[in-house]
């Protein structure tokens, strides 16, 4: 678009008839993203708080109807990377996010466990290094003081701040354990997200009633700085919540579910905070997963 045209869309941003702001501000998205910068330039040469409210309400609505539309393409199930829907969801309230640095940070992590690790290392060994690594050289923990907070469920934040919430510690953990072949996968537990340590040569293998995750060597609970346990502690957990045993509760679930389960986490933090266009937003993002 031209600097002309441009600048005389900018000039219709404060017109007081709805229907003509309207036309504008669907112009303006049917540009997409590169018109962004543009949008951005007005925003800084303008004093008009007006004008300038409206600008940055066209630029999230583009920002967002892109971070839609990648989330649509993520969710196919060969695109189901667990680090890229992670940057994903946080590119919703940082559309800015240095994606680089990330993985960086990721990548220093794995490295620092790699070091450590050999191939006559038993399962529960491995975990003790990846522990050892996570917790106490890099010293993540669980946000206990602000469990609810959104920040606990945005990667860069917790990567930052070394503080998170279940699901989020549990993702970094996957995620640095994955990349190095590491059988370790994300459990889909009610009011509580915890990981499993799975038998390869089982894996696939569907349990049966009374015999719930027997594909599975033992569970990981990040939050409490990655502490083993086994399938009775999951019984007693469910027996008081007052659930019944599902398998999905024993089981590795998808990184599909780990990100809707993520959305669902930040829809609860944001209505809690009273902030029900976030909800409502994150709401649409959650629907276009499917």
């Amino acid at each position: 678009m031209k600097k002309k045209e441009l600048n005389a869309l900018i000039s219709l941003l404060d017109d007081p008839d709805e229907k003509i702001f309207e036309q504008v501000s669907m112009k303006f998205l049917s540009l997409g993203e590169e018109i962004i910068p543009l949008l951005e330039d007005a925003w800084e040469h303008s004093f008009d708080t007006l004008i300038q409210n409206r600008i940055e309400n066209i630029i999230h609505q583009i920002q967002f109807d892109l971070m839609k539309d990648a989330l649509k393409e993520w969710s196919h199930p060969e695109q189901q990377n667990l680090l890229e829907g992670t940057l994903l969801i946080a590119r919703y309230q940082y559309p800015d996010i240095d994606i680089v640095k990330i993985k960086k940070q990721v990548d220093q992590i794995k490295q620092d466990i790699w070091l450590e690790l050999n191939e006559n290392l038993t399962a529960l060994e491995k975990v003790k290094i990846i522990n050892h690594i996570i917790f106490d050289v890099h010293n993540f923990s669980g946000n206990t003081t602000n469990y609810h907070a959104p920040q606990n469920s945005y990667i860069n934040n917790v990567l930052e701040s070394k503080k998170g919430n279940p699901l989020l510690l549990a993702i970094i953990y996957t995620i640095v354990a994955q990349s190095l072949d590491i059988p370790i996968y994300g459990v889909n537990l009610p009011e509580h997200f915890i990981l499993c340590y799975v038998d390869i040569e089982h894996m696939g293998v569907p349990s049966t009633p009374g015999n719930e995750g027997s594909n599975v060597l033992f569970y990981i609970n990040p939050f409490s700085k990655g502490t083993v346990f086994g399938q009775k502690e999951i019984d007693a957990f469910l027996k008081q919540l007052k659930l019944e045993q599902m398998p999905g509760f024993y089981e590795p679930c998808t990184n599909l579910e780990i990100v809707r389960r993520l959305l669902r986490n930040l829809i609860s933090s944001y209505e809690k905070l009273g902030y029900p266009d976030k909800s409502a937003e994150l709401k649409i993002l959650l629907d276009s997963l499917g």
